[in-house]
């Protein structure tokens, strides 16, 4: 898949409108040098790199606009995504997956995010809800579910959040009552990407008693009896992908669905928001490369006063500080990628701060590309306001900026 066909889909030029990759003398393509995102990288991980930068500024830059204005869910692209291996990055090959590691993960995921930061986000979301069928699940459950995922015939969602579990996720009330062959759900999830269009939920439940032992994963399918969705809700990014409440009203699940052990769910739902809270801090990582280049453009060519705005060494200052924060954000999660494959005791605390560090700092990489285009950053016909808006939800999903800040601590104060 993603290896096999990495020299051909390169063969495709990357569309160089938005500038993210710019042409060398001896007719390669080379990128911005001090905000290079291939350095350090090995020859295979350019090839991932470049194709996911091609696919990203050929099938979805161009579209990004209309998919965040007319809220379209874009699944014939995310289809052609898959083809290249990018529906299981990180999944096992012998179900569907590309066999990737978490840094090859992250590489990939931060160059389409240049292309559409929150079609991208739930692409990371998807693959984080394969791995853990595909890490925890049996070899029956492995086989059935994970090559549609992997294909993306079929999307997934993962349902952990409720409208009164946010942060203290252990409290979690959607109960799974045992009767016979199957559970009983009742219950609701909230803010769920995904939800109604997904085929496959991943739902953290309470088979026991109260805190997080007494929580189980199951994997519900859709049009499944006493599953339901809510409105489609109104927000101010991530417009790509629907957002809905998920609703279980005696949804009978059959028991040979429970990944994992019974009390297993936290420890599942844990792993798997490590991984995906590198996948979220790389996909601010795209939207902050893409608002820099973005940025430079527009001051070459933009005249103030009689000359460029790129001759202001106000603006040339905020412009270092920018591409300083980026690369200082892409070293952190590069790091705790490599930690977090290694399995390593430092790999959580690590995960917490690339998220913290990267989803706050790109941010406001965005918001200063926005500014520095003034009137014309706040116009939905300049990209630089998407990046904007679709970036700041990264600093509260995947356990909130203020959650990280207490893992980190927690993690220093038990040296």
């Amino acid at each position: 898949m993603l290896r096999g066909c990495c020299h051909r889909v390169w063969t495709r030029l990357c569309d160089l409108r938005r500038g993210l990759w710019a042409p060398a003398k001896n007719g390669r393509r080379s990128v911005v040098s001090c905000i290079d995102p291939s350095t350090g990288l090995n020859e295979e991980q350019k090839e991932f790199q470049r194709v996911a930068f091609s696919f990203a500024a050929q099938e979805m830059m161009p579209n990004m606009a209309e998919w965040d204005q007319k809220e379209l869910f874009p699944v014939d692209m995310m289809r052609k995504a898959a083809r290249l291996g990018f529906g299981g990055v990180y999944v096992r090959t012998d179900v569907g997956g590309s066999g990737l590691s978490r840094l090859d993960t992250s590489v990939i995921f931060e160059a389409l995010a240049t292309g559409c930061t929150s079609t991208t986000a739930y692409m990371s979301i998807h693959n984080m809800c394969v791995w853990i069928i595909d890490a925890f699940g049996n070899e029956e459950q492995r086989h059935r579910f994970c090559p549609p995922l992997c294909t993306m015939e079929k999307f997934a969602s993962y349902c952990l959040t409720e409208p009164g579990s946010g942060s203290d996720a252990a409290s979690l009330l959607t109960s799974a009552e045992r009767q016979g062959d199957h559970y009983i759900l009742n219950g609701s999830k909230a803010f769920i990407s995904g939800g109604g269009e997904a085929d496959i939920y991943v739902v953290m439940c309470r088979t026991g008693g109260p805190g997080h032992k007494g929580i189980s994963c199951v994997v519900v399918e859709k049009g499944t009896p006493g599953l339901s969705f809510g409105k489609k809700e109104k927000k101010v990014g991530w417009n790509s992908q629907p957002t809905r409440a998920v609703i279980f009203e005696d949804c009978a699940v059959p028991v040979a669905n429970r990944i994992g052990d019974e009390g297993q769910g936290f420890l599942i739902a844990l792993r798997g928001l490590n991984g995906g809270r590198i996948n979220v801090a790389s996909c601010s990582l795209g939207a902050a490369h893409a608002s820099i280049i973005l940025t430079r453009d527009h001051l070459k060519v933009r005249k103030q006063f009689g000359e460029p705005l790129a001759n202001n060494q106000y603006l040339q200052f905020k412009l270092a500080d920018m591409a300083t924060k980026l690369v200082a954000s892409r070293l952190m999660i590069r790091s705790a990628a490599v930690a977090l494959q290694e399995e390593r005791e430092d790999a959580v605390a690590l995960c917490s701060m690339a998220k913290l560090f990267a989803t706050d700092e790109c941010f406001e990489i965005c918001n200063q590309a926005l500014q520095m285009h003034g009137g014309y950053g706040y116009l939905k016909d300049y990209a630089v306001q998407q990046y904007v808006r679709d970036s700041r939800v990264h600093q509260i999903l995947e356990g909130s900026n203020e959650v990280m800040r207490m893992l980190i601590s927690k993690s220093l104060l038990q040296e």
